[in-house]
């Protein structure tokens, strides 16, 4: 059995996570709607990654034999001034759900809660990961805001694929 403060952290991680896929998928019909199919399903698969990342909390918590309490998903905003401002919205995004990590991270070293601290490293990198990917699109998204350069990272976006995360493998 996990830890109450521990349980409680992780339920709200996994509701942070399922309200990442709600943004992402928001984020995704705003994008359609400017006609940017690309930059949409890049979003999409964020929003499969956000999705996986809320059952891979989920299964832990069940794992440890305590029950998961899933809280309210708010209304993620839906509409953005350009393709900027949505990569910006996304690196702050993730930039919130980095700390939330590493507080859980930090409660979890100070109750000695080594199974949950080593849970948590791949998720530590995982963000690491996601902020790259997210600033990197940002800085191109600032440098592209002319029409004939965005219809370009358009279609550069449109290559991404949805990769299962490795603590689900074999388990959806």
């Amino acid at each position: 059995m996990l830890d109450k403060k521990m349980q409680a952290a992780l339920g709200e991680q996994a509701t942070k996570e399922f309200y990442s896929a709600y943004l992402y998928m928001a984020m995704a019909s705003h994008l359609e709607a400017q006609v940017l199919p690309g930059l949409a399903k890049w979003m999409r698969v964020q929003a499969q990654e956000e999705s996986c990342h809320a059952l891979i909390f989920f299964n832990y918590i069940c794992e440890r034999g305590s029950k998961v309490e899933l809280g309210v998903i708010k209304a993620p905003p839906k509409d953005f001034k350009s393709v900027t401002e949505v990569f910006k919205h996304t690196v702050a995004h993730e930039r919130e759900v980095t700390a939330s990590i590493h507080g859980i991270a930090e409660l979890a070293a100070s109750i000695k809660d080594h199974a949950t601290k080593q849970f948590l490293e791949w998720f530590v990198a995982e963000q690491v990961e996601e902020e790259n990917a997210a600033e990197t699109m940002l800085r191109q998204a600032a440098r592209l805001e002319d029409d004939k350069a965005l219809f370009l990272l358009d279609k550069e976006a449109s290559a991404r694929v949805f990769v299962l995360p490795a603590p689900l493998a074999g388990k959806v």
